[in-house]
């Protein structure tokens, strides 16, 4: 067969199509085989979790702890920790996807998807032309798809290097040099304090306002306490306790250049899906004055930045770009704008932005982590399986070839 009788043949998938075998990908299709629905699965790399796997920084250990984080039907091993670390996720991943007898369709990068009327089904083109068919698309390539590069003014004559925390690995190649870490989050957070152990001397930029918690109170998980609370208590209320629980444990975080929102922690993730920062000893290193608080960057140098909040340049060795991921949805899904901004964004807010319009599902754009994915997985499950199942009654429903004829007087 030549390459344009290939690249013109299309093939009907049984059951439904998932996109991405990250950890949303794959309890999308554990769910979906727990209900007896075929699942294909198409990753773009070589390997399930590749993300996790490869895009993570060595030190990485979950947030939240673990119940908060297994995916359904199977828990994290017992003897994991409280929080497993990253490698551990990964392990669990493989033994989810075994479990469930999940096996993604490796290399399989996805160029196009529409929604073809004709034949009531969506066309999923692959890199080299494959066409697949099927009447159920579940996109799960996540919100952290692609990592987010901002293009400051002079970046491209600095003479360090510049690279995202996609590519940081360990602070011990830095060590005694001098590192911009751009962005506050959890990820800029603890890249700061990577390279304040490892003999770095880190300045972190801080643009916004931001919302820094204690990773626990008391031995108990800030988040645990928060989600137990939040079953009797307003959002408001559970927030004026965060907070105030917050300022005990860890001071006015404004006096260190970490202004709070005005609007509280839950109710700001609610609205905007920013996440509050968990401290695991970035503030002690703060306070200290090993890590630096900075303000925005105005302009790189060729040999380091000038900030908003200085006039003159400041001096470093490296830039660690901590401004997070974005979703690539845009670039291959058409058809998709009842569910979808232009920005690959979910236009429905949790817990009901997971289904579309013809066959359309999507798993891990919640804005909710591991438990938003998780609840995505679940409800998509549920939906296709009555689909599923009402075809196959109607293929099982018995035909008659005896036709009664019509009589004539």
């Amino acid at each position: 067969m030549d390459k344009e009788e290939q690249e013109g043949r299309a093939t009907w998938v049984p059951g439904a199509l998932v996109v991405g075998a990250g950890p949303s990908g794959l309890a999308a299709a554990a769910c979906l085989a727990a209900r007896g629905v075929p699942a294909t699965v198409l990753e773009r790399s070589d390997s399930l979790a590749f993300t996790w796997r490869h895009r993570m920084y060595d030190r990485l250990a979950l947030h939240l702890p673990k119940r908060f984080c297994e995916l359904p039907l199977l828990p994290f091993p017992a003897d994991y920790p409280t929080y497993p670390c990253k490698d551990q996720f990964v392990a669990y991943m493989e033994a989810y996807a075994a479990a469930a007898g999940v096996a993604p369709r490796f290399g399989a990068s996805v160029q196009e998807a529409a929604f073809d009327a004709s034949a009531g089904a969506w066309a999923v083109r692959l890199a080299g032309g494959e066409v697949l068919m099927t009447r159920w698309l579940v996109v799960a390539t996540g919100e952290n798809a692609e990592p987010h590069v901002p293009d400051f003014p002079g970046m491209r004559q600095f003479a360090g290097r510049v690279l995202h925390t996609c590519e940081y690995k360990c602070g011990e190649e830095f060590a005694g040099e001098k590192v911009l870490v751009v962005g506050c989050g959890n990820s800029g957070m603890e890249v700061s304090l990577d390279l304040c152990r490892h003999g770095a001397k880190p300045s972190m930029v801080v643009r916004n306002t931001v919302h820094v918690l204690p990773k626990e109170m008391l031995g108990v998980s800030t988040f645990g306490i928060a989600m137990a609370l939040l079953k009797w208590l307003p959002v408001q209320l559970v927030d004026r306790f965060i907070l105030a629980a917050a300022r005990l444990t860890l001071g006015n975080t404004s006096q260190l250049g970490l202004r709070r929102p005005k609007t509280g922690p839950i109710e700001l993730k609610n609205l905007t899906g920013r996440t509050p920062v968990l401290d695991v000893g970035t503030l002690d290193h703060i306070k200290s004055g090993k890590i630096k608080v900075v303000g925005a960057v105005k302009e790189v140098t060729r040999v380091g930045a000038r900030l908003a909040d200085g006039k003159e340049e400041q001096q470093f060795d490296a830039i660690i770009l901590a401004t997070g991921y974005r979703s690539n949805v845009p670039s291959w899904l058409k058809d998709g704008g009842d569910v979808f901004t232009r920005e690959g964004t979910p236009k429905t807010p949790f817990p009901d932005g997971w289904k579309g319009r013809n066959g359309l599902y999507t798993v891990g754009f919640s804005q909710r982590g591991l438990l938003g994915a998780s609840s995505d997985a679940l409800c998509v499950a549920r939906d296709i399986h009555c689909q599923w199942r009402e075809r196959e009654r109607e293929r099982d429903k018995p035909t008659s070839d005896v036709h009664e004829a019509d009589s004539s007087v």
